[in-house]
């Protein structure tokens, strides 16, 4: 799939041919397309192919076409802050560029199907991260990935603000994805052969829109284990983008619960039931308003953003 636009000669002329045809229509897209070099994310010995509007596959490692993964970053509507999941997660090139735009504030989480990948896409983004010039001009969301199959996600995992999956899905799965979503969510995938956004309105209700037609791989079902359980696939907070030691931390531990369960508990005070399921009336982002308004050191302020969902 792909071959929408002219192969550009690098990846400014690249992004410069899908900003023509309209696929990438938005600034915080563009800015993050232009930060990160598509090639990086090739084998060496075929990165002359990376600026051509085409997918790639070698093995298991996978690249979208470029106007594809423009109309998913539009279709997205990323702003700062948000939580994103992206199911088959690849190369890690895609949530490298939504963490761009996430910040220090978002939370960034794949799931990739094959261990070799997982471990391609952080050479990858340890590559970005130490060798790219663009990095310093960025608050950067870093992505962590799991290995596991996005069908066997724990049932008590957190929903997101944003989902992506980079499969074929079909419709007996697609209740299944949109269980993922928070209340005013947005989840982007390959439904049918057609790129498809989903807004979630409401608890039960739901917006659809078709994008263009793709042409993607379906997803991989589950294998069933001996004793017939699912391998639940864990999607907990990450310490990856945390350089403190673990020293600093245990100092730390005390007063953070502390004033996160206080938090936690004025929060309450903003829900209600609804028969048996727990309603979030508060903007989705109360809690990190409240803790930013705290008169405490910046430093503590940005430990308690990161650990407040532990």
């Amino acid at each position: 799939m792909g071959g929408a636009v002219s192969a550009g000669e690098d990846n400014d002329e690249l992004i410069d041919n899908l900003k023509e045809a309209q696929y990438i229509r938005s600034d915080l897209v563009e800015h993050a397309f232009r930060a990160i070099d598509r090639a990086d994310y090739y084998l060496e010995e075929f990165r002359d192919s990376a600026y051509k509007d085409l997918a790639w596959r070698r093995g298991n490692i996978h690249l979208s076409a470029p106007c594809i993964y423009s109309e998913v970053m539009e279709a997205l509507d990323l702003q700062p802050g948000l939580s994103f999941l992206n199911l088959g997660s690849g190369t890690g090139y895609l949530s490298t560029m939504v963490g761009l735009i996430l910040g220090p504030f978002g939370v960034n989480h794949g799931v990739e199907l094959h261990e070799d990948v997982i471990e391609y896409a952080y050479q990858k983004l340890d590559f970005f991260i130490k060798m790219n010039d663009s990095f310093d001009r960025f608050e950067f969301c870093e992505p962590s990935f799991v290995v596991g199959n996005c069908l066997e996600i724990a049932p008590e995992t957190r929903q997101y603000d944003r989902v992506y999956c980079g499969a074929g899905v079909q419709r007996e799965h697609e209740d299944y994805m949109k269980k993922l979503l928070k209340v005013g969510g947005i989840l982007v995938l390959p439904l049918e052969e057609k790129l498809t956004k989903i807004t979630r309105t409401g608890y039960n209700t739901w917006e659809t829109r078709k994008i263009i037609a793709v042409s993607f791989a379906p997803l991989v079902l589950p294998k069933h284990r001996e004793n017939g359980k699912p391998r639940a696939v864990s999607l907990r907070p990450m310490d990856n983008n945390n350089n403190q030691s673990s020293t600093d931390n245990e100092d730390e531990d005390e007063d953070c619960s502390r004033v996160c369960e206080q938090l936690e508990d004025k929060e309450e005070n903003g829900r209600r039931k609804e028969g048996s399921v727990l309603v979030i009336e508060t903007p989705v982002n109360l809690l990190r308003e409240r803790i930013l308004s705290l008169p405490l050191p910046e430093p503590l302020k940005m430990y308690l953003l990161y650990y407040r969902e532990k």
